[in-house]
């Protein structure tokens, strides 16, 4: 059946939610290696202890794909998945800054990351399943810009509470973590449960064509068994572009993974001076750090719009390695400056980056699905993002502490790399030209091809 285009506004019910996701990703991004440093790990137990968020998305992203494909009910197929992830994220969201020891904190972390997870996958399915292919670089990059609006404001809290509000003296007997990053959780919690729920009751899922089929599927293929042997068909299955995004997505998510692990920490420490946590500057240099993953969440909103427009004239694999290349120069160049000023173009650059990363591996990888399995691939794509995860998780540690000598800037820099590297291995993606591109309406012309969307295009 062809789906009918949206207008706009569905299209930004349908990716509101991802504002209230982004508050909780931006603010563990900002926040859990210095809750994790305030609590007293070291620099190379840092990766260990985030290896619960690359575990759980490991598992829970592929199952949730399987269920949320082969369910249909009064709350529709995704709904029951959003709503879920919500409450429990949303829970996680207001225990994690009252942690008192650090594993607690590592505890919650795999909790609200799974949780999380339970509620992004619907998230991006429904993309798939609502809009027609033509609209998919739209809805992934509406998608974009909600998840900075929702970045920007997250990440930007904790500085804002200490600033404009004169919160960041006070302290509270009995707590570690500041007064500030309590108080921006406890918003986060708000804003997640706030706009996740909006989409849930603004989208009007539509059901299966025919329910019969569809429920003798699910008697075919569903339950926890069965899925894992689907998990293990789809990986086998993946069609060509799939494995060629999915190399991509590695390197991709390896640098991501370091500045997320140790930009806050790196600012703090190199930057700022601070000589431990305990120290004033630690918590200035941690709030800057936030307002920098601000200035870039700023950027990718912008970007955003930019990808719409520019994917009309231009190859997504060509817009995308583009972006990674000033994601790579903005993380390379920490390792060059020496003052704070400087790491907000830095981290503008890498902004630049993030709007792609957010949308065009989606958009890509979302016309080369087959109808009916969408929810089920892109969980398999997550694998890619979180073993990579996983593997830095369990070996990174030694790197830093015995090649790196603990520098936090240093494995900023080696995520830089890894972004360079994903770049260089974009431009082998095969990509079919996108619906509604030009180049595509050339190749109509040329070809004396039909109007209707062929699987593939010629090259």
């Amino acid at each position: 059946m062809q789906k009918p285009p949206l207008n706009f506004w569905p299209i930004w019910n349908l990716s509101f939610g991802f504002f209230g996701l982004q508050f909780g990703w931006a603010l563990q991004s900002a926040n859990m290696s210095a809750i994790y440093e305030y609590l007293g790990a070291t620099p190379d137990r840092i990766p260990l202890l985030w290896l619960a968020g690359s575990v759980t998305g490991l598992v829970v992203q592929p199952i949730v794909g399987h269920l949320s494909d082969h369910t249909w009910g009064p709350l529709g197929r995704r709904r029951p998945y959003l709503l879920v992830g919500a409450v429990l994220s949303t829970a996680t969201l207001v225990l994690m800054p009252n942690s008192s020891t650090l594993w607690m904190a590592a505890g919650l972390l795999w909790v609200l990351d799974a949780s999380i997870n339970i509620a992004m996958h619907p998230l991006r399915a429904m993309v798939a399943d609502q809009l027609p292919e033509e609209q998919h670089t739209r809805g992934f990059t509406m998608q974009s810009l909600f998840i900075g609006l929702g970045a920007m404001i997250a990440s930007a809290l904790p500085w804002v509470l200490s600033n404009w509000f004169h919160l960041g003296a006070q302290t509270e007997a009995g707590h570690a973590i500041p007064v500030t990053v309590r108080y921006s959780f406890y918003l986060g919690a708000a804003a997640f449960f706030g706009a996740v729920l909006w989409t849930a009751f603004t989208t009007r899922e539509t059901p299966p064509e025919d329910l019969a089929i569809f429920h003798q599927t699910k008697a075919e293929r569903g339950g926890l068994l069965r899925g894992f042997r689907e998990i293990l068909r789809a990986i086998a299955e993946m069609p060509r572009t799939m494995r060629q995004l999915a190399l991509v997505q590695v390197f991709t998510w390896l640098g991501l993974f370091f500045l997320f692990l140790y930009f806050p920490v790196a600012v703090a420490r190199d930057i700022f001076g601070a000589p431990d946590e305990t120290s004033p500057l630690y918590r200035a240099g941690i709030e800057w750090a936030g307002l920098c993953f601000a200035m870039h969440s700023v950027v990718t909103c912008a970007a955003s719009f930019a990808l719409v427009a520019l994917a009309h004239r231009f190859r997504r694999k060509t817009i995308h390695a583009a972006c990674l290349l000033c994601g790579a120069a903005g993380l390379l160049s920490v390792g060059m400056v020496h003052s704070k000023w400087p790491l907000l173009l830095s981290m503008a650059a890498f902004g630049v980056a993030w709007a792609s990363i957010l949308s065009m591996p989606y958009a890509m990888l979302a016309g080369a699905l087959p109808a009916g399995r969408t929810g089920i691939f892109m969980g398999v794509f997550n694998l890619f993002i979180v073993l990579p995860q996983i593997a830095a998780s369990l070996g990174f540690g030694w790197v830093m502490n015995h090649l790196l000598g603990n520098s936090r800037t240093a494995a900023v820099v080696v995520g830089g790399i890894f972004l360079l590297v994903a770049a260089v291995l974009t431009q082998f993606i095969h990509e079919p030209p996108a619906p509604s591109s030009r180049r595509w309406q050339r190749v109509i012309e040329e070809e004396g091809l039909p109007t209707a969307t062929p699987t593939e295009a010629p090259e």
